[in-house]
């Protein structure tokens, strides 16, 4: 079933973007949502189709928005328990724990911290067959830690505005084999899909696009680290993010010879120090079943009042026992 939607251009709209001007419209949650409906045909304007995210509409102009509203993209609410940090009539930050997907996917239908937020949070925005309702950023589904979620468009354009002029505070922690050369420093290197392994990031660089390498174009991203306790095995580093690309921290620390302990897809690395560290803290490390990442800090603009929100997330119990068992073999440096 295709769900139509009528919107004429006001003389406030007049000028803007039509990607912004289809995130005000139901069901269309974010800019990149709005992006991939203008490509896949659903956006017509004065009865014409139209794909460029960046048009510039005009007073008057009627759009037309066809949305699929078939029963496997209608997400049902489920209870569960929510790490609430804090909640208004405009936005809720929650605290997730590892192993919990952020939405709805092919292989993740229920479960998802976007089906807990649907039971608590009667007035979020975007339900009725959109898969992300609210969801202005998100992190991987083994990395825990702090999210903000929009109950409203207005909320969701300008936090997505925040997140998109990158002055929205992100800080991680993270547990990497080995131990760095400088106490800190940046990974400045684009990233973009795999040419082969799809499902991974990679980084790249721009002589690929004279050798027959099929790499999708790169975005640019930037992560600054510095280390906050080293050991001989490994060290803890704070994680700040400029940009917030897909697996960014997990392949920009690899690519410089540190990837994150348990990391299956980046982190398996040579474990060849292992053979003198004592087989429990072995067992320890191979049975942390994660990439040992977590979001500790998030901080941003309120979207109605402007105020500075910053909140702080102590590390989940399992990171914490880990990090906790390397420091007690006194290892380090």
């Amino acid at each position: 079933m295709i769900n139509e939607i009528f919107h004429s251009v006001s003389q406030n709209e007049n000028g803007m973007r039509l990607d912004k001007v289809l995130c005000l419209l139901k069901d269309v949650v974010s800019r990149s949502h709005a992006q991939k409906l203008l490509k896949s045909g659903y956006v017509l304007i004065n009865g014409k189709p139209v794909s460029l995210p960046a048009k510039k509409v005009c007073v008057g102009e009627e759009i037309k928005l066809s949305i699929s509203t078939k029963k496997s993209s209608i997400i049902i609410p489920e209870k569960g328990d929510l790490n609430v940090i804090y909640e208004d009539s405009d936005l809720i930050v929650v605290n997730k724990p590892p192993g919990i997907v952020v939405h709805p996917s092919g292989g993740h239908q229920n479960g998802t911290l976007v089906n807990f937020l649907m039971y608590h949070c009667k007035d979020l925005s975007g339900i009725g067959g959109v898969l992300r309702p609210g969801i202005v950023h998100r992190i991987d589904k083994d990395t825990s830690g702090l999210i903000v979620v929009a109950k409203n468009n207005k909320s969701h354009l300008n936090l997505s505005e925040q997140f998109r002029k990158h002055v929205v505070k992100r800080q991680y922690k993270a547990l990497v084999w080995g131990v760095p050369n400088s106490k800190f420093g940046q990974v400045n290197a684009s990233l973009g899909r795999h040419p082969i392994r799809r499902k991974e990031m990679a980084i790249i660089k721009n002589d690929y696009r004279n050798q027959n390498i099929n790499f999708s174009r790169g975005k640019h991203a930037v992560t600054h680290w510095r280390i906050l306790q080293s050991f001989k095995l490994a060290s803890l580093l704070a994680c700040r993010l400029e940009t917030g690309r897909t697996h960014q921290i997990r392949v920009h620390l690899k690519s410089i010879g540190h990837p994150l302990i348990g990391d299956p897809k980046y982190g398996k690395s040579s474990k060849k120090d292992l053979y003198l560290v004592p087989t429990e803290l072995v067992k320890s490390i191979s049975s942390f079943y994660r990439q040992a990442l977590h979001a500790e800090l998030l901080g941003f603009k309120h979207p109605t009042n402007g105020q500075w929100l910053e909140f702080v997330s102590e590390l989940p119990k399992d990171f914490h026992i880990l990090l906790h068992k390397i420091q007690n073999y006194k290892f380090k440096s």
